[in-house]
C-alpha cells in the first residue's frame, strides 16, 4: 500500500468514475429489462432479453477455530455474557436448560428456510447445542418474519432484535417492557427473533446468525473483538470459530443459570481449556476497554438522526479517540474507515488518507482481513478514479478471498464490479464481462431486488455512511 504512485486530487475522477459504474451497471441490468422477477418476457415483448444471472448462493461453512489466548477469552466470555449493548450490568447469566426448538412465522422469505437450516446444523455440530427446527406453538425461540416499516416503527434504530418472553410480534407489543428486559431474566424459557421480511437474502442471513446466538448465549457486543459477530461494526455477518467457542463454553455443564460473574470467572478458565486445548499455550494480550465515547460518536457517525456535519465531527472523534488510546487494532482500523466514508463526498483526499490508513492498520493483523477488504475496495475505487486499473485489480484480487470466507456477498458483488471496471480498461473484454455476471449473481443474495441492486452497486460501493445498517440485540 505505501508504494501506491498517485493521490487523489480532486472530486472530479470520483465523479467520473461514478458515472461510469452507473453505465455499465445499467447496461448489465438492462439485458433483463424486458424480465419479469420470473425471468419469463413482459407481456408485449420479444423473447430475446437476457436474465440476470442466477443469484449465487454460499456452499457450506466451517469456521476456523480462534487462534487467541484462553486467558483473554475468559475476559471476553465475561464481558460478552453479563452486559448488554447499553452498557448495563447482568447480575446473572441466563440461558435455556432443556433443549431449543427453533420456528418461524409470518411471511417467511424464500432463502431464509435453506440459511436457517445451515445454520442450525453448525450450531449442532461447531457448538455442541441441542437444537432443532419444528413448526410447534411451544417452541423456545420463534423468528416471525414482519415488515420492515412495522419493524421500524416500534424499534426505528434496529434492522433486527431479540426480545425474551414472548413468542409473536402482537405478544411483544402487548407485553409490558419489565417483561421484555434482559435484565431481569435469571432461566430462559422464551424468545423471539424480529427479522424484516422484504430484506436482502444476506442481511435476512445476517440477522439470523446474530440474533439467534444472542438468543441462546451472550448479549453483549463489544469492538474490541477482532474475530466476531458479536462486533458492531459488523465486519463478520456469519458466526466464527470464536462464536461457536463461546457458545459451547456458554452451554458446558460447569455452568448454570443464575450464576453470578464471579462464580463464572472461577470456573470458565478449566472450561476453556478443556474446549480449547490449542488456546492454552498462547501468551495473553491484555487489550484495554473500549470507552463509552468511542461508542457514541460511532453511533452518531453511522446511525441515523445525525447530519452530515455530525457525522464527520463523530467519525473524527473516534479517530481521535483511537489515537490517544493507542489502538492498532480494529477499532482504530474501523475507526479510519468510517472517517473515510463520512467524508468522502467532502473531501476525497481526506478520505483516502483515511481508507489507506485503515488499510495499513488492518493488514499488520492477520485477524483483520475483513476490515482491510473494506479499505481496500474503496482504495480500488480510488485506483480507478486516477486512471490505475492494475492497481485496482490487485487491491481487489487481495480483498476477495476474506469477503469470501466470511461468505459476505454484498462486499464480494462490489468489489468484483470494480474489478470488472478495471479489466475492462486494460482491455480484458472477456473477463470483466465474466466478472460483472458474477457480480450481479451475488448481488442478488446480498442487495436482494433488482432495484436495490442499481442502487447500491451503481454508487460508489460502501460510500453511504449508514451502509453498515445495525443488527440490534438486547
Amino acid at each position: 500500500m505505501a508504494g501506491l504512485p498517485w493521490a487523489c486530487r480532486t472530486a472530479r475522477a470520483q465523479q467520473t468514475l461514478a458515472r461510469g459504474l452507473v453505465a455499465s451497471l445499467l447496461s448489465a441490468l438492462s439485458l433483463a429489462a424486458c424480465s419479469v422477477p420470473e425471468d419469463r418476457p413482459a407481456e408485449g415483448t420479444e423473447n430475446t432479453a437476457v436474465p440476470l444471472p442466477p443469484m449465487r448462493v454460499f456452499g457450506e461453512i466451517r469456521a476456523e477455530p480462534p487462534s487467541r489466548a484462553n486467558a483473554d477469552m475468559v475476559r471476553d466470555f465475561l464481558d460478552l455474557s453479563f452486559a448488554l449493548e447499553s452498557g448495563r450490568a447482568l447480575p446473572v447469566l441466563s440461558r435455556f436448560e432443556r433443549p431449543i426448538t427453533i420456528r418461524m412465522s409470518g411471511p417467511v422469505p424464500p432463502t431464509a428456510p435453506r440459511d436457517l437450516k445451515r445454520l442450525v446444523s453448525r450450531l449442532r455440530s461447531e457448538a455442541g447445542l441441542q437444537v432443532s427446527l419444528g413448526d410447534i406453538p411451544g417452541a423456545e425461540i420463534t423468528v416471525e418474519f414482519i415488515p420492515s416499516r412495522n419493524l421500524r416503527r416500534a424499534v426505528p434504530y434496529a434492522a433486527c432484535f431479540v426480545v425474551p418472553n414472548v413468542s409473536s410480534w402482537a405478544e411483544y407489543r402487548r407485553a409490558p417492557r419489565a417483561r421484555v428486559d434482559w435484565a431481569n431474566v435469571t432461566l430462559r424459557e422464551r424468545a423471539a427473533v424480529f427479522i424484516p421480511s422484504d430484506a436482502a437474502p444476506q442481511e435476512i442471513r445476517d440477522c439470523l446468525n446474530e440474533e439467534l446466538a444472542q438468543a441462546i448465549g451472550p448479549l453483549n457486543d463489544l469492538y474490541r473483538l477482532p474475530d466476531s459477530v458479536f462486533n458492531d461494526d459488523n465486519m463478520h455477518t456469519v458466526l466464527t470459530g470464536f462464536d461457536m467457542l463461546m457458545l459451547r463454553a456458554y452451554y458446558a455443564p460447569e455452568l448454570r443459570s443464575g450464576m453470578t460473574r464471579e462464580e463464572a470467572a472461577r470456573r470458565l478458565p478449566a472450561v476453556l481449556d478443556r474446549l480449547n486445548p490449542r488456546g492454552r499455550a498462547v501468551p495473553p494480550r491484555p487489550v484495554a476497554p473500549t470507552p463509552r465515547a468511542y461508542v457514541d460518536a460511532i453511533q452518531r457517525a453511522l446511525g441515523p438522526g445525525s447530519s452530515p456535519a455530525q457525522r464527520r465531527r463523530a467519525a473524527a472523534e473516534a479517530v481521535a479517540i483511537a489515537a490517544r488510546s493507542g489502538w492498532r487494532d480494529g477499532r482504530a482500523a474501523f475507526a479510519w474507515l468510517s472517517y473515510g466514508r463520512v467524508v468522502l463526498d467532502k473531501d476525497p483526499e481526506t478520505a483516502f488518507t483515511a481508507f489507506l490508513q485503515s488499510a495499513r492498520i488492518a493488514r499488520a493483523d492477520p485477524l483483520l482481513e475483513l476490515h482491510a477488504a473494506h479499505a481496500e475496495l474503496q482504495l480500488a475505487l480510488f485506483a480507478l478514479a486516477n486512471g490505475d486499473p492494475r492497481t485496482s485489480l490487485a487491491l481487489t484480487e487481495r480483498a476477495i478471498p476474506p469477503a469470501t470466507r466470511d461468505q459476505n456477498a454484498a462486499l464480494l458483488a462490489n468489489l468484483l464490479m470494480v474489478r470488472a471496471e478495471a479489466l475492462e480498461e486494460l482491455g480484458r473484454v472477456n473477463e470483466a464481462r465474466a466478472a460483472r455476471l458474477d457480480s450481479l449473481g451475488w448481488a442478488r443474495y446480498g442487495f436482494g431486488a433488482q432495484v436495490e441492486i442499481a442502487a447500491r452497486l451503481v454508487q460508489r460501493p460502501n460510500a453511504d455512511p449508514t451502509a453498515a445498517t445495525d443488527r440490534a440485540g438486547p
